[in-house]
């Protein structure tokens, strides 16, 4: 894989940290991407550019998983902005709120790993495409990163539920 990034890619490159500094920020602020905060609003923005100008962008010609991904992540970023107009779901909508939206962090970085990974560092990078163990590593750690910090996130709700319903 190529080390250069073209113009487009550069672009890409730059917008699509802002929904990684984002989200990063709303997990260290609030323990969560939350959707209707202007972090969530920055999140959302970046992410809609990130995924935009990713269509660009193809190394195989066309669509590809990169974009399909964009696509997941947009979709969660959907659900979790709009869930808690389900009343029906009652209680489980917060829940469901933060998983999605974690969820969405999750899809972001796999990509940006990928991509991270097989062009840095210049000249002699750490892997080589999605299919090198190097990248394989970095999703799975990436993913089991994700699994523990959703497992806090909802303990967390659970508890706040539970202190509000004592008081």
């Amino acid at each position: 894989m190529a080390s250069s990034l073209s113009f487009l890619g550069t672009i890409h490159t730059a917008i699509s940290l802002v929904p990684v500094v984002a989200g990063a920020y709303g997990f260290v602020r609030d323990g969560r991407i939350s959707p209707h905060s202007r972090v969530g609003d920055w999140y959302l923005y970046g992410m809609l550019g990130s995924v935009f100008s990713a269509f660009g962008l193809s190394s195989t010609g066309g669509f590809n998983s990169g974009h399909a991904l964009g696509i997941i992540a947009l979709a969660a970023i959907f659900f979790g902005r709009h869930i808690h107009a389900v009343q029906r779901l009652g209680n489980a909508r917060e829940y469901l709120q933060t998983a999605s939206m974690t969820f969405s962090y999750l899809v972001l970085m796999i990509p940006g790993l990928n991509e991270s990974l097989s062009r840095l560092p210049v000249g002699n990078p750490i892997g080589h495409g999605p299919d090198s163990p190097e990248v394989k590593l970095a999703i799975g750690i990436a993913f089991g990163i994700f699994l523990l910090g959703l497992g806090y996130q909802l303990l967390r709700l659970r508890g706040r539920r539970v202190s509000a319903f004592a008081s």
